[in-house]
């Protein structure tokens, strides 16, 4: 288990998650979770204010709709999606970004093997205690 988990845990446990050092997470390192098939996450930096999520989605994944109250800032690094946000439906490609505001219904699929980065803001207080909870029990 690797240093300060407990520390984080403990700030989660007392509703109030602080970060005290810009230390780098490094991708090797961060365990991937499964919480759909086709789906796999990885939980990055994060702190109270924002997080940084990688998502990788095999080609035919189709995600839950769904909405949260976080803002979220999607940037595709490779591949392609299908996209519904709102109203609003659209393809997003290697390089390209957008944003789902907080309370928008919105899903996504892979059109082909795709790689994202998600920021949300604030944090995703039930992906924070997914972390945790797999650091403290491996």
């Amino acid at each position: 288990m690797a240093a300060g988990w407990h520390d984080e845990h403990r700030a989660i446990q007392e509703n109030r998650m602080i970060v005290k050092n810009s230390n780098p997470v490094s991708l090797i390192e961060v365990p991937s979770t499964f919480p759909e098939e086709g789906l796999s996450r990885q939980i990055l930096a994060w702190n109270e204010r924002m997080m940084l999520v990688r998502h990788l989605m095999q080609r035919g994944w189709v995600g839950t709709r769904h909405s949260h109250p976080h803002e979220q800032l999607v940037y595709v690094i490779r591949g392609r999606l299908h996209v519904t946000a709102g109203e609003q439906t659209f393809e997003a490609a290697s390089g390209d970004s957008f944003i789902v505001p907080g309370g928008m219904e919105h899903q996504a699929s892979a059109l082909e093997e795709s790689e994202v980065l998600d920021i949300f803001t604030p944090f995703r207080e039930e992906y924070a205690n997914s972390r945790l909870h797999d650091a403290i029990t491996q």
